[in-house]
């Protein structure tokens, strides 16, 4: 039986992202992104919109530029996988599970000051700066330089 396990999503950051290194020195980071969703309600006759919130997971190179680049309300475009966590709980001690992303790659969306604004790059532009697991210590601009930005890519 054949199966697919690929992620695409854009949204803004929940919270700044939380770096910890692991004791091979491996730097991981746990981020939290708002997705939304609109569409139109034809019973209603209204626009409607839901707002999904996922908990991501992002190793390497790419999660020291989340922790040093990335805050609270930024545009990102995380391509990743899906995996189960599962866990005992403390208290009851009831097996617990949840579903969450492991970021292969990421990709900074919007402006590079302020936050991300809302939600897309601007001017129809691309991004700020794009990361991938694979090629760790690559990664490039391909906007034009800020004035005063303090970015060195």
């Amino acid at each position: 039986m054949a199966s697919f396990n690929k992620v695409i999503l854009v949204g803004n950051l929940t919270r700044d992202p939380e770096v910890r290194y692991i004791p091979s020195g491996m730097a991981v980071a746990e981020i939290g992104l708002a997705v939304n969703r609109s569409w139109f309600d034809k019973q209603s006759n209204s626009r409607k919109e839901e707002t999904t919130f996922v908990d991501i997971t992002l190793w390497g190179r790419t999660a020291e530029i989340a922790g040093e680049y990335l805050s609270k309300g930024r545009s990102v475009l995380i391509e990743g996988h899906l995996k189960m966590d599962t866990w005992q709980d403390k208290e009851s001690g009831k097996n617990r599970s949840k579903l969450k992303v492991v970021g292969d790659q990421m990709t900074m969306l919007g402006g590079r000051e302020g936050g991300g604004g809302g939600g897309g790059a601007p001017s129809g532009g691309r991004s700020a700066a794009s990361t991938t697991q694979s090629s760790a210590d690559s990664f490039y601009d391909d906007s034009p330089p800020d004035e005063g930005s303090d970015v060195p890519f």
